[in-house]
């Protein structure tokens, strides 16, 4: 079977031809990984913001990616992702007041197929981590399909999630990310760009790391099996 045959039955949803190198880094981007049980600390983690140009998640696009790497118990700055993506037929809207990208940063942005590529190239078969993860994790997902036809399969834990997991006594549960970092005395430096907030999420993550170590769950398996739990407890309390 030649790399086009292997690679036919995903290709992009909306038929955007991608060229032989787009195909073979689209072929050669490694499996993801699934949590596993050693120390938190011997894990790499890309914590992922994404700025996007509205909150619907089957209508909006992602604008801009911002990321950086957790790696060996630290925030690796040598590890940073930043990419504005080319949105041609992007019209302003009131998201733009939040996120600042107006129409010329969009129309020098990377071309969304090889943005996205060099983004997954970058993550390997790390988990991801994000504020409010299910929103990032989709509107990803849907990008990586519509414009490489690949299918999003890495670990996403939720650090809205960890927080009031491992810190019941903030009372702050259904809180925002400036909440949380008020509450740990963290200073962001910029707000609402996808690469000041991946890094001061990082800090957060760091910080909440910690606490599970010393509430023993000091590994990526554990902290998924305790969210897991909390989550079916937050549920059954809704009732």
């Amino acid at each position: 079977m030649n790399l086009f045959q292997w690679l036919k039955p995903n290709r992009p949803a909306k038929g955007a031809d991608l060229t032989a190198e787009q195909l073979l880094r689209l072929s050669q981007l490694p499996r993801a990984s699934a949590l596993g049980g050693h120390p938190l600390r011997q894990q790499r983690w890309v914590m992922l913001d994404l700025e996007t140009s509205g909150l619907n998640m089957n209508r909006d696009q992602v604008l801009s990616i911002g990321a950086v790497v957790i790696e060996d118990g630290a925030i690796d700055l040598g590890q940073q992702f930043e990419r504005t993506l080319s949105r041609p037929d992007h019209k302003l809207g009131p998201s733009v007041l939040i996120h600042g990208l107006g129409p010329s940063a969009i129309a020098a942005g990377s071309e969304p197929v090889e943005a996205l590529l060099d983004f997954m190239e970058f993550v390997g078969d790390s988990p991801l981590l994000a504020f409010h993860a299910p929103f990032d994790q989709h509107m990803l997902g849907r990008a990586l399909k519509e414009s490489l036809g690949y299918r999003l399969q890495h670990p996403f834990l939720d650090v809205a999630e960890i927080a009031p997991l491992l810190c019941p006594q903030a009372c702050l549960r259904q809180a925002g990310l400036d909440d949380w970092t008020a509450f740990f005395g963290l200073h962001a430096g910029e707000r609402h760009n996808a690469s000041a907030d991946a890094l001061v999420t990082a800090e957060l993550a760091l910080i909440l790391f910690s606490h599970a170590r010393r509430q023993d769950m000091d590994s990526p398996l554990q902290l998924e099996q305790a969210l897991g739990k909390w989550r079916r407890r937050q549920q059954s309390h809704s009732f």
